[in-house]
């Protein structure tokens, strides 16, 4: 995991919103989880804090503070829109956040109790969330894009599995850059869009988090979640209740599937959870 480029604590947490939220400041703070890009606080019962760890992370949230206030109305399922936004001091260099805390675990722990239904759930969300973007909409280099920019890393990423593996992980990836491109507008798209982005309450799914990577391009990119989550014939349920893929978009988003499983499989070495998203959705691609 990326080393944390500033000191964090729950005392700084305290002394920000002590001198932006004062409002705010009284609730208890806890830890919730220390990541790749974020110290996530529990602040109270109804709100989360979080901040970045690094510039780039800072760069990441920044983007969500932009975008998320102009999409979430038209979602059917809760993302974490800021409710307030933490402004950079002499002690910490970044803007942060302060988010809803939504009930529910992710789907990479939780199954829901009807994947079915959850798949048809995610088709719908993403039918939703794939609107022609703004012109304002972040641009990343690396999700969203034509697939075959990814090649190189999924070259890379495929001398890493087991070699009886490579020859048919090779040619579902030749197959799917073949596919013709995406010609329509750049959709908004979540970017990153996993099984540990999806939260799960009381079996069902109940909100999508962590829109660091938002962006907008080929939609093909969100809907490589199919194989992170759902069975074949799930994945027909979500292809259904999406309704805009036609057999080129399909293919591409296998192919994204396998390019995210690389990446998963190959920069997981001290996050079990994630290296078994990439294993799942390998298999799945596979299969």
């Amino acid at each position: 995991m990326p080393a944390a480029e500033v000191s964090l604590s729950v005392g700084l947490v305290r002394r920000l919103l002590d001198e932006q939220h004062p409002d705010l400041a009284g609730l208890p703070v806890e830890v919730l989880a220390n990541g790749w890009d974020n110290l996530v606080c529990r602040l109270g019962e109804e709100f989360l804090v979080r901040l970045p760890r690094r510039a780039m992370a800072a760069e990441l949230l920044a983007h969500e503070q932009r975008s998320l206030p102009e999409l979430a109305d038209r979602l059917p399922l809760p993302v974490p829109t800021p409710v307030r936004v933490g402004q950079p001091t002499v002690q910490y260099p970044w803007s942060w956040s302060v988010v809803p805390f939504f009930a529910g675990r992710i789907a990479a722990r939780s199954e829901p109790d009807d994947p079915w239904s959850a798949a048809a759930t995610i088709g719908g969300f993403l039918n939703a969330l794939h609107a022609p973007a703004s012109s304002e909409a972040p641009v990343n280099a690396a999700r969203g894009i034509p697939l075959a920019g990814r090649t190189e890393g999924v070259l890379t990423g495929l001398e890493r599995v087991d070699p009886g593996d490579r020859a048919p992980a090779l040619e579902i990836w030749q197959k799917a850059v073949a596919a013709p491109v995406w010609d329509g507008p750049p959709v908004w798209l979540h970017g990153d869009l996993h099984p540990a982005d999806i939260l799960v309450d009381r079996g069902r799914i109940s909100a999508v988090i962590d829109f660091g990577d938002i962006t907008s391009g080929d939609p093909a990119t969100d809907l490589s979640v199919a194989w992170m989550v759902f069975t074949a014939e799930q994945r027909a349920v979500l292809r259904q209740a999406y309704g805009l893929a036609d057999d080129a978009t399909w293919e591409r988003a296998r192919g994204w599937a396998l390019a995210l499983s690389l990446v998963f499989l190959s920069h997981s070495a001290d996050n079990p959870l994630m290296h078994g998203i990439g294993e799942r959705a390998f298999r799945a691609v596979l299969a």
